[in-house]
């Protein structure tokens, strides 16, 4: 099994799909105003959102992008008058991570784990006997 798309609500696309664009995504398939395909810069994941009346009530979804030069990415979208709630920070976790929203609130998490991605330090050992 291999995850290869996450699909998100969204009020407008016509907000929400510059929004990614100005991420890095590339829009691979446009249905405006109800849906819209991303993949992403790197590997063979794609990203979606469709169009929904209400939003999810509660702390919404989180979409966890990889960036292997983090610190950069950031730098260069907030100059494109992109908005961190979060700055580049080394977490606990052993991940860096900078926080932002997109248009209908959902929080992207734009992050370098490394090897501790898969393989952190307490990582649950599989192997028998």
């Amino acid at each position: 099994m291999n995850l290869n798309q996450v699909t998100v609500p969204s009020l407008d696309l016509t907000l929400s799909v510059p929004f990614y664009q100005k991420l890095g995504l590339q829009l691979i398939v446009e249905a405006l105003p109800h849906y819209a395909r991303f993949v992403c810069p790197d590997g063979n994941t794609s990203f979606s959102i469709h169009q929904v009346d209400e939003l999810p009530k509660g702390n919404g979804i989180y979409v966890y992008f990889e960036c292997e030069n983090l610190d950069q990415d950031v730098e260069k979208l907030k100059s494109q008058g992109m908005h961190f709630d979060q700055e580049p920070t080394d977490q606990r976790w052993l991940w860096r991570e900078a926080r932002l929203k997109d248009p209908d609130g959902n929080l992207i998490i734009l992050y370098y784990a490394g090897v501790n991605r898969l393989n952190p330090p307490w990582k649950i050992n599989h192997e028998s006997g």
